[in-house]
């Protein structure tokens, strides 16, 4: 299991989220391909660092390849949020919030359970095939 973290990141969690949803669960191929195209997120740039950082964690400490990850936990809290003021009509003012996220990233290697699961998915998809032709 191998962590990676992205502290004090100046983006809504809430609009982070919407990019670590999409990539949770998935293997690491996938999710960097996830990440190329999420090209209208601003998020996808800083996250697809912090994975190809996960990963690099999981081959120096625990001798893994990339090709046996799998993104596991992918979480979005709530950082600092830093508050301005901005002037507004008749001598008033306002606070802008200008929210930060701490992103945390784990990957870990694929069960054999699940890698079993895909072998028999795969081979049941193969034999319907087979008798559909």
């Amino acid at each position: 299991m191998a962590t990676a973290y992205l502290k004090q990141y100046r983006q809504s969690p809430r609009k982070v989220r919407l990019v670590t949803d999409l990539i949770r669960g998935k293997s690491i191929a996938r999710a960097m391909t996830i990440l190329d195209f999420c090209d209208k997120q601003r998020a996808g740039v800083p996250l697809k660092k912090l994975l190809s950082s996960a990963v690099a964690n999981a081959k120096h400490n625990d001798q893994l390849g990339s090709e046996e990850l799998v993104v596991t936990d992918a979480r979005v809290d709530e950082g600092l949020t830093m508050k301005r003021m901005r002037p507004r009509a008749r001598g008033r003012g306002m606070i802008e919030k200008k929210r930060t996220s701490h992103i945390s990233l784990t990957v870990e290697p694929r069960t054999k359970k699940e890698s079993e699961g895909k072998k028999a998915k795969a081979a049941k998809v193969d034999n319907q095939k087979m008798k559909e032709e």
